[in-house]
């Protein structure tokens, strides 16, 4: 197994998101790997957690990322989380992403859980799962 493309995936993930002009176009530059102290902006995106089964087989090392990417808003309503949520995954569908280690062998959409949390329910968060099938080099 090789953890050694979580970087590489996480970096092409952050980069093609902040260069798509439909995720831009709603959160500007708000997206994070951590939310930085102090003033952030009303809704921005979250690069979260991560969970990494190996798939090697005798052809090569290999390893399935399941990651997820969070919408973060105070806005009122779901309906701007939402819109987010669907920038992000049609940015992400089928997205031709170019690692600094190891290959993008499939990028799929999985899941995704809409919530409120925080003080009498004020923020709204939509977890997106992906799940994506990398090859070492």
């Amino acid at each position: 197994m090789s953890y050694g493309m979580a970087t590489a995936l996480q970096t092409a993930v952050y980069q093609h998101l902040v260069a798509d002009a439909g995720v831009a176009s709603l959160v500007g530059t708000a997206i994070y790997d951590a939310v930085p102290a102090g003033d952030v902006a009303n809704t921005y995106v979250s690069l979260g957690p991560e969970d990494v089964r190996d798939s090697s087989d005798k052809t090569g090392t290999g390893a399935v990322h399941r990651f997820t990417v969070s919408v973060v808003t105070e806005s009122a309503g779901f309906g701007a989380a939402k819109m987010v949520a669907s920038a992000i995954g049609e940015a992400l569908e089928d997205a031709d992403l170019s690692l600094s280690r190891g290959r993008v062998v499939g990028l799929w959409f999985e899941r995704a859980n809409a919530r409120r949390s925080g003080k009498a329910g004020r923020i709204r968060r939509i977890d997106l799962r992906f799940r994506a099938r990398l090859e070492d080099n």
